[in-house]
């Protein structure tokens, strides 16, 4: 859907290019994406920290699971649908905690099957335990995948 809003009101998109890599004029101020030997111009340039090695440092991490579930989320009037906010001082935390579950009905898993989503901010040194309130909403997990990432944010202001 982004990359159809980006064309409709001309912007570029590039899909599937792996060699992409942000071009900067003389100043350092980024012009353009490049890949495959093509360069699209532009006045400034959206991207995942990865592509803008140098300009960015880590600030946070976030920790998430990916559940898969056979049955709805207990307690939502088997809803195809949820999605809770934990409030940080309900769980005993800095920060809120984020569940979201759908379902099959949504043509993202196979028949009968929900996948939920739990996530927080980082706040200890055992990130997985820190969802424990989350995942205990979710009732029994057929499969569980956890993963901790960086959140960064630009060292300037993003003008170049």
């Amino acid at each position: 859907a982004f990359a159809r809003l980006s064309a409709v009101y001309g912007g570029t998109y590039m899909l599937h290019k792996s060699d992409a890599a942000v071009v900067y004029d003389e100043s350092g101020k980024a012009v353009g994406v490049s890949s495959e030997g093509e360069t699209a111009k532009c006045k400034f340039v959206v991207g995942d920290p990865s592509y803008f090695p140098n300009k960015t440092r880590a600030t946070s991490r976030v920790v998430r699971a990916i559940c898969i579930l056979s049955h709805p989320m207990p307690n939502t009037d088997n809803a195809h649908s949820v999605q809770i906010i934990l409030p940080q001082k309900q769980v005993g935390r800095h920060s809120d905690m984020y569940v979201f579950c759908c379902s099959y009905a949504h043509n993202v898993a196979a028949n009968n099957k929900w996948i939920a989503f739990v996530s927080t901010t980082v706040e200890t040194n055992s990130p997985e335990a820190e969802l424990a309130p989350g995942l205990a909403l979710l009732g029994p997990i057929d499969e569980k995948f956890v993963s901790v990432v960086d959140v960064h944010e630009p060292i300037e202001d993003g003008s170049k």
